[in-house]
């Protein structure tokens, strides 16, 4: 069973990190994973935060010599900005002569409200900093040890901004995006045009005193046929992927392909044909992929698409009219240090969350508890596509 766990709050001494499941002898270094935490902090739009953090997940178990040993792998990360809240964020009991920054204002649209009653925390601070964003930072350094597990395996994880606010990139296919372009990018996009757009549009939200949201989008390419299933409801690649990205702060939105573009148009449009290869026949391909890569909760060869909404987010340096939970006074709303803008590195999270979901789904379908196994037994299941006249490059309609 895959699954990865992290603890840890906003101001807290760290986060920590559990990852279990990954097989034995998937290569793993710690400056592998610092790569992915360094593109996190990336980002037009950010707050300060980044200027205090340089996040470095240190490897604490679960990896030998550079190499995964199948037991879970275990790693923690630091909070520089913690020497900033001593006392206040202190793991032990501290005496009244200490300000614990407590925080009884709501901050509309936060976790802090429904939080507080759920858990009856007449201190807001024990709700918002578990809520914050700062926990992706540990996703990511999770989402890097299932990367490191894909990439033995050829599928590969890419991600871009398709829009912000108003401003929309050209609707591109993945095949035809420039990822490098991308990546040396500050909003995520490989059209400067689009890019100045976007940065326009964050800098007018800045000098508005308000925040941004967008959309972005995730692509995995290399995954084979039939990870996922139809047969149960919770094991549908559509289903655990939507919860996951559901699962990122601020997100309010998933799709799969096209999804809500194809509601308004008619069915015929929509589905991806299968044609036979004009190099053999015995082989076959999708003319499209409108689904997303995913058709019955199962992928399907194509890649896997997915766009994810993110709203704005609650803190504002204007602050909203709100109410202190424990005297019911109309107040303002707090101002915590924050981005204007997440979309640029939401991308990189959602590629984490990603990650996850497939190596749970492939683990799931080929099993192993060391890397050749897994790779043996992906290895053998193409093989036996071959039975149908096809392999699962046929089906995917990539070239042999």
């Amino acid at each position: 069973m895959f699954r990865f766990l992290t603890s840890g709050e906003s101001h807290g001494p760290g986060l920590t990190i559990i990852v279990e499941g990954i097989p034995a002898g998937v290569p793993l270094t710690e400056e592998y994973i610092a790569e992915q935490l360094a593109r996190r902090q990336l980002g037009y739009g950010r707050g300060g935060r980044m200027k205090i953090e340089t996040d470095f997940a240190a490897i604490r178990g679960g990896v030998r010599h550079g190499q995964t040993l199948g037991s879970p792998v275990g790693m923690t990360m630091e909070n520089k900005d913690f020497a900033n809240w001593l006392g206040a964020m202190d793991v032990g009991p501290v005496g009244p002569e200490v300000d614990h920054k407590e925080n009884t204002r709501v901050v509309p649209g936060h976790a802090d409200f429904p939080g507080a009653l759920k858990y009856m925390a007449h201190d807001m601070r024990n709700v918002l900093e578990r809520a914050s964003a700062r926990e992706t930072a540990a996703r990511v350094a999770a989402g890097a040890v299932a990367r490191a597990f894909l990439d033995e395996l050829g599928i590969e994880i890419h991600s871009r901004a398709v829009s912000v606010g108003s401003i929309n990139a050209p609707d591109t296919s993945p095949s035809e995006i420039d990822w490098d372009a991308v990546e040396e990018c500050d909003v995520r996009i490989d059209d400067p045009e689009t890019a100045g757009a976007f940065r326009a549009a964050i800098d007018a939200s800045k000098a508005d005193r308000t925040t941004i949201g967008g959309v972005f989008q995730v692509v995995a390419e290399g995954v084979p046929v039939g990870l996922g299933s139809h047969i149960q409801w919770d094991r549908k690649l559509d289903g655990m992927l939507a919860q996951a990205m559901m699962s990122i702060n601020a997100v309010k939105g998933v799709e799969i392909g096209r999804g809500f573009a194809n509601t308004e148009r008619p069915g015929r449009e929509v589905q991806d044909v299968i044609v036979p290869a004009p190099e053999d026949p015995r082989r076959f391909r999708q003319t499209s992929n409108e689904a997303g890569g995913i058709e019955g909760g199962m992928s399907n060869g194509n890649p896997i698409v997915v766009h994810v909404a993110i709203k704005p987010i609650a803190t504002m340096t204007e602050p909203l009219p709100s109410v202190d939970i424990n005297t019911g006074e109309v107040i303002e709303a707090p101002y915590h240090r924050s981005d204007v803008c997440q979309v640029p590195p939401a991308c990189v999270i959602g590629e984490a969350m990603m990650a996850q979901v497939l190596a749970l789904a492939v683990l799931d379908k080929f099993g192993g508890d060391h890397i050749s196994e897994t790779r043996r037994n992906l290895d053998g299941y193409v093989a036996s596509h071959q039975e149908f006249g096809q392999s699962d490059d046929g089906v995917s309609g990539r070239a042999d």
